[in-house]
């Protein structure tokens, strides 16, 4: 069955820190400001880009993860989400090619995406200390992998005239298309800190910078050309993929700076389940409403405002009520919250809910980063015992003390490891500094 589908593009480069945020976040407001019905998207387990995606165009964005959600989920959230767009732009991850070792197509890079639905792909390349070797380099990506295809380049950090130039005619001797040259822009990025980007709803003046990158996309790239290039091949899954359950029918979600890392898709999915999404704000010190039947608690930055949920005696208080009776999860930040204590950066130490038994610290840092297959150790609102889920772990807090509850899961990496312990459980409440992306079919062994 065949439905009406925008055409897509991936926006990707050969490496990190090339531009792609920039040049995505500029396309989608200049796109936006044309009239047009733009889509944002996001390859890989990334909960901050989607955010700036929304915020340059006005329509909520997802995630696409080819490692952790299976061809079928991907296709059913990209299929939805394209439908009643008229572009859609999925921006990538790190390199184009970077993934895991993984069967073709189950990578997690930015190229299975492009593969699995048939978008062209929008190579955004820095071109800053060199010229004409940016051509062997686009050619590279061009012919490394024969499932994509290189719809043209986008030239970043360009330092004058005569250095657009020489990369251009290496550009063209290798056959492939220039649709833009990007000079250097100090005032079109947006700050970060140690998880990415500052947050959306935090980074001041983000209207006026989301502008800014507009104008200078809209001076220097060929929208046109752009919009020309993007492709649909598209089909709608016969069989809709739910990617997670919902967890309960009314869902009390902790949504403010210090928690805001739960994918869109995930929201997305509840709510077409029947559930409700009853928002509340420890940060103002609000209890999860006592009306609600299940509490989530999303990672975010804890580790920034520990004094004030420490003092957050309503929220603590009303947290401990609500889980003598009803199911209470945290994800990484969420996690540290439900433990003993939380240390910050300064090494002071603040108690936390002290619903599990675990102590962390953001004093003690150190990054853990990585895909993870997690088999559940007990019936919980993710699924019964022994059931699987992929997702992701990325943080620098570390445990001090693991506590004596039992694990939540046992978890491996993408890269073989021995199953270990991870996350705590006691009564009705669960948690870890594992992110949930998707449940694992029973047939799906990928």
């Amino acid at each position: 069955m065949t439905s009406r589908h925008a055409p897509g593009l991936v926006i990707a480069a050969p490496k990190s820190s090339s531009g792609k945020t920039t040049v995505m976040l500029g396309l989608l407001r200049a796109f936006s400001r044309r009239g047009l019905a733009v889509q944002g998207l996001k390859c890989g387990p990334d909960y901050i880009d989607p955010a700036f995606h929304a915020a340059a165009c006005g329509k909520p964005s997802l995630n696409l993860d080819g490692w952790s959600m299976s061809p079928s989920l991907v296709t059913h959230l990209a299929s939805d989400a394209t439908s009643e767009a008229e572009l859609v732009l999925c921006e990538g991850l790190m390199g184009l090619f970077d993934g895991v070792p993984a069967p073709e197509g189950r990578s997690g890079s930015s190229a299975d995406i492009a593969a699995a639905l048939g978008w062209p792909v929008l190579l955004v390349i820095d071109v800053s200390g060199q010229s004409q070797s940016a051509g062997a380099v686009a050619l590279g990506c061009a012919t490394f992998d024969p499932r994509i295809h290189i719809a043209g380049v986008i030239l970043n950090k360009v330092g004058s005239e005569r250095h657009r130039r020489l990369v251009t005619m290496a550009m063209e001797k290798a056959g492939i298309k220039v649709l833009g040259s990007l000079p250097r822009d100090a005032e079109a990025t947006i700050p970060e800190r140690h998880l990415g980007l500052v947050q959306a709803e935090e980074t001041n003046g983000l209207d006026q910078i989301l502008n800014r990158m507009a104008d200078l996309i809209e001076a220097h790239i060929d929208l046109n050309a752009v919009q020309s290039a993007a492709r649909c091949s598209l089909q709608r899954v016969s069989r809709p993929t739910t990617p997670l359950p919902a967890p309960g029918q009314r869902i009390a979600l902790a949504r403010d700076s210090a928690f805001s890392f739960i994918y869109p898709h995930h929201i997305q999915a509840w709510t077409k389940a029947g559930a409700e999404i009853v928002p509340f704000s420890p940060l103002a010190n609000e209890a999860p409403p006592a009306e609600c039947d299940v509490c989530w608690l999303p990672g975010g930055y804890p580790e920034l405002h520990a004094e004030t949920l420490s003092r957050a005696t309503g929220f603590l208080d009303g947290l401990r009520k609500f889980s003598e009776a009803k199911p209470v999860h945290g994800e990484c930040g969420g996690y540290m919250t439900l433990g003993e204590t939380l240390t910050d950066a300064n090494g002071n130490d603040w108690p936390m809910a002290g619903l599990l038994s675990v102590k962390t610290s953001f004093a003690k840092r150190k990054m853990t980063l990585g895909y993870r297959d997690a088999v559940i150790q007990s019936d919980t609102i993710l699924g019964p015992k022994g059931a699987r889920l992929r997702g992701h772990e990325f943080h620098y807090a570390t445990i001090i003390d693991q506590g004596d509850d039992p694990p939540f899961a046992f978890v491996v990496d993408a890269y073989g490891s021995a199953p270990a312990p991870s996350g705590s459980r006691r009564c009705f409440v669960t948690g870890s500094f594992f992110h949930a992306i998707a449940s694992v079919d029973a047939e799906e062994t990928g």
